[in-house]
């Protein structure tokens, strides 16, 4: 109440319902069978965190009608932008910020300044001045707008500021496609209370009727409430999801220093990656930069391009894919539960395991397939991994051929084949044998020393521990009937 008992026209952050408060009866519902969903489920980049959710608010209103800490106003270089945020900024704070905001001396795109709150119920403003948006330099634009989140939320923690009203800084007076916007938004705000998450108790997304649905629909992919609306929102995170703090990743602009300026180094299979893929134009490390890519095209044509360059070229074609995977609708793949997480082996790496009879190769899109295990496996590649292939009472309906083998192998990214280091080949017929072999012998190249044929679970308990696998009872079934009953322990077996 104000000094004459009306009522305050501001908004105490305290009093509004938190992100993770919203939906909660549907998502306490799909809470009560969490463990058993995280088995088999691959996890999104941004994992569900109770924590950071309670954090998190949107709001449709004015942002500065909020009493936080600080709220953000975007604005134009010279901080004189007359947009609907800063109008009502101006108008409730007094005529006191003109004055202060002359001596910032403007405010540069990207930048975030500081100034009193004055008349407002926030303590602070910072400002901060959004890019223009043109198709063509759309990398440039992506970089500015993730540096305006990325400095205010700095600039809250330098300032050990408890509470941030964000409005939306990319204006449609600058032309920023406010989907695009928001992803970055989302995405920025995120990383950030992962790292710094102990020094900002609310973060608050203040939005226009116009804004509330796109926030509603990408809140989700971001902030998940539940297992379930985490595997849910994966396969609509974009193929840029920035790096661990959120910037965006541009791979054609990474430069790579030589550990030792001046001399050769030897490129072995480990190193190689998104930093290899560079035209070796001189002997030094700093000459090492990307050539021309009209030109490269063009020695691709005539086939005198380098391996570097090719590679280059296998990772874009690999990037389309991976874009595919996550914006197409793959629950009819997913449903078959033909491919899943479980635990690690015995050297703590993650198993990963593809049940050969849940493939019914005749009946389903071979290319939705592909798009699937890439979606599934791109961000498990990063690190070591084994595969575990239950070929346990396939048909000649469920065999993958070797055409589609060929091209998954050719498709993927190098982390994928340097990273895995073990496939476990579970109850093989003698005709599989034989094909493992030839299709390892004469199709692909340096798959054949990983493959390991496991005649009974005895000897796969030998690399990995029963616990650590989640078996389709139709395989426990079957090695009971061939081998011998399943226990939850067994002694030691020989090295596969």
């Amino acid at each position: 109440m104000d000094p004459l008992g009306a009522p305050s026209q501001f908004v105490d952050v305290d009093t509004l319902p938190s992100w993770s408060n919203s939906c909660e009866d549907e998502l306490d519902a799909s809470d009560a069978a969490a463990e058993t969903f995280q088995e088999d489920t691959i996890r999104s980049p941004f994992l569900y965190n109770k924590d950071i959710n309670r954090k998190v608010v949107l709001w449709k209103g004015d942002v500065a009608l909020l009493n936080c800490t600080a709220i953000v106003n975007t604005s134009n270089e010279s901080l004189t932008d007359k947009n609907p945020v800063s109008e009502s900024i101006f108008m409730l704070a007094g005529p006191d910020l003109k004055e202060d905001l002359q001596k910032l001396k403007g405010c540069r795109t990207g930048e975030a300044k500081l100034t009193k709150g004055f008349n407002l119920a926030a303590r602070f403003i910072i400002h901060t001045v959004g890019p223009k948006y043109k198709s063509r330099y759309r990398t440039a634009a992506e970089s500015s707008l993730y540096s305006c989140y990325r400095n205010v939320l700095q600039l809250a923690k330098e300032q050990s500021m408890s509470s941030i009203g964000f409005c939306v800084i990319n204006s449609a007076k600058r032309g920023y496609p406010l989907e695009d916007a928001t992803h970055i938004a989302l995405r920025t705000v995120r990383r950030f209370l992962e790292i710094h998450g102990e020094t900002i108790e609310k973060v608050v997304f203040a939005v226009s009727e116009l804004e509330e649905a796109t926030y509603q629909k990408l809140l989700p992919l971001y902030f998940p409430r539940s297992l379930k609306e985490e595997s849910r929102s994966l396969p609509y995170l974009p193929a840029d999801i920035g790096n661990a703090e959120g910037e965006p990743v541009v791979p054609e602009r990474q430069i790579r220093i030589s550990e030792k300026p001046g001399a050769p180094e030897d490129h072995h299979e480990e190193d190689e990656g998104l930093g290899v893929d560079l035209s070796f134009i001189g002997s030094h490390a700093f000459a090492r930069m990307e050539g021309d890519i009209d030109k490269q095209r063009r020695l691709i044509l005539q086939g005198q391009l380098s391996e570097a360059a090719l590679q280059k070229q296998h990772q874009r074609n690999y990037n389309r894919w991976l874009c595919q995977a996550r914006s197409e609708d793959l629950s009819d793949i997913a449903s078959l539960k033909a491919l899943y997480q479980t635990g690690v082996d015995n050297c703590g790496r993650t198993v990963m395991v593809v049940v050969g009879r849940n493939i019914p190769v005749t009946l389903i899109d071979m290319d939705k397939a592909l798009l699937y295990f890439i979606h599934v496996m791109d961000h498990i590649a990063v690190k070591e991994y084994v595969l575990v292939y239950f070929h346990t009472l396939t048909s000649e309906y469920n065999h993958l051929d070797s055409d589609f083998l060929k091209k998954l192998y050719d498709v993927v990214d190098v982390k994928y084949k340097r990273n895995l280091k073990a496939v476990y080949f579970v109850h093989p017929t003698f005709r599989s044998k034989v094909s493992t072999w030839f299709f390892t012998t004469f199709s692909v190249s340096g798959l054949k020393d990983k493959i390991h044929h496991v005649d009974s679970l005895h000897q796969l308990f030998s690399a990995i521990s029963p616990e650590q696998i989640d078996f389709p009872p139709f395989v426990l079934e079957y090695d009971a009937r061939e081998n011998g009953p399943y226990y939850t322990s067994y002694p030691p077996s020989p090295d596969l």
